[in-house]
């Protein structure tokens, strides 16, 4: 044919005797049914390829709709923060974000195999300050220690009592008042605005692990844990969503079970899942997103500003071409607690140096513990001669802490 073909109903019938024609024995007899035929097999197509379109679409409504409904929403939280606002730090650089992640330890519901349920009682178990980069180039996860002695202000309970401004250990913060209170608490400690926060628990945390299948740790001496229900072989291993679990909350089974070795090992863990989100192309694979997304949405309860999957996409979206070595894990500088070596402090004016860095979005830098000199492998930020890196902006250097990155490899840590 000379010319395209137009829609179903204005199909040309001669041309398409021509063609056949043609086709043929070369008698120049034409075929009438063929141009009927012709005429219904586009009509068809053309119903079959709506209705494909239609449908996926519809599918695609739906499962935006579904994921977007397992989001819950703490709206509380933001209420008493707006009562404090006066009280609450100022942004300093446009397009930094810092975002305040909380593991809740509730035994409440499904939760309870995992301890005594007090009838619903929580405490922050892991408490992480997720600092993304204005230019989002980088991110820093700021472990804070639940032993950590700090001042946590006038808070309100879930009935409206007014707790009384107290020292005392910061995940009881969360116990006091909830995500709100944790949040002041975060903030008057480090000056730092927390603009959004997300709430995440333990079964939810599991089957995020399960749509990744599986995250690759490694261990120097084999575990056996009744409590934290693992059990593995020394060496490199592929966890699921179960032995995950036990792993980044076990304390007295592995290493010496002090809280701040378990922060380390819950920072390798974050980066080894990290990395196998990006190694494994899942953030460009739907079929792969999106149990992933169906996980992650059913386990987050999060402030108004990101209870949508909208907001999330774009959170994630502007963070997925961060490469794994500028995805760096640290815990805020601490150490025993004077009056009580079971408790923890910050190291001075070690912290105050890093909290201004995140404050200000400037550069930190990360490297393992046992790589620090002149410190015993404590983790206090400290410039000397090993530890500074020159910092592009100008001659100081970047002050360096231990800790470890997304693309390092567990087994050579």
């Amino acid at each position: 044919m000379s010319e395209s073909a137009g829609p179903p109903g204005d199909f040309d019938d001669s041309a398409a005797g021509e063609g056949k024609s043609q086709a043929g024995d070369g008698s120049g007899a034409a075929a009438e049914p063929v141009a009927g035929h012709g005429r219904h097999w586009l009509r068809w197509t053309a119903l079959g390829v709506s209705f494909a379109v239609l449908a996926s679409a519809g599918a695609g409504w739906w499962l935006y709709r579904k994921l977007d409904a397992n989001i819950r929403t703490d709206t509380s939280a933001a209420a008493e923060l707006k009562k404090y606002e006066r009280e609450r730090p100022d942004s300093v650089v446009h397009g930094a974000e810092n975002i305040l992640l909380i593991g809740s330890d509730s035994r409440a519901g499904d939760n309870r195999k995992y301890g005594r349920d007090d009838g619903g009682s929580q405490r922050s178990d892991t408490t992480i300050l997720l600092h993304l980069a204005a230019d989002r180039k980088s991110v820093t996860a700021m472990s804070l220690p639940r032993d950590l002695m700090v001042e946590i202000p006038v808070c309100h309970t879930a009935d409206g009592t007014a707790t009384r401004k107290q020292f005392a250990q910061f995940n009881w913060a969360f116990e006091f008042g909830g995500t709100a209170c944790t949040i002041r608490t975060v903030e008057k400690l480090t000056g730092i605005r927390i603009d959004h926060q997300m709430v995440i628990d333990f079964n939810g945390f599991k089957d995020m692990v399960n749509a990744v299948d599986g995250v690759e740790v490694c261990l120097k001496k084999p575990v056996d844990d009744p409590d934290a229900h693992l059990k593995l072989p020394a060496g490199r291993q592929e966890l699921n969503g179960e032995q995950a679990l036990g792993y980044v909350r076990a304390r007295k089974s592995i290493g010496n079970g002090s809280d701040t070795e378990r922060m380390d090992r819950q920072q390798h863990f974050l980066g080894a899942l990290v990395n196998k989100v990006q190694s494994n192309g899942v953030l460009l694979n739907p079929t792969r997103l999106y149990p992933v997304l169906d996980a992650a949405t059913k386990a987050l309860t999060t402030d108004p500003g990101l209870n949508s999957l909208k907001d999330l996409y774009e959170l994630v979206r502007g963070l997925r071409d961060v490469p794994t070595d500028k995805v760096q894990f640290l815990t805020v500088p601490r150490q025993p607690y004077a009056a009580d070596p079971n408790r923890d402090e910050l190291v001075q004016p070690d912290a105050k140096r890093l909290f201004k860095r995140l404050r200000e979005d400037a550069p930190v830098a990360v490297v393992p513990a046992d790589r620090l000199k002149g410190d015993g492998g404590k983790n206090n930020g400290e410039n000397n001669d090993a530890t500074d890196t020159p910092d592009a902006a100008g001659p100081s250097p970047t002050p360096t802490y231990s800790g470890n990155n997304a693309a390092a490899d567990p087994c050579k840590q």
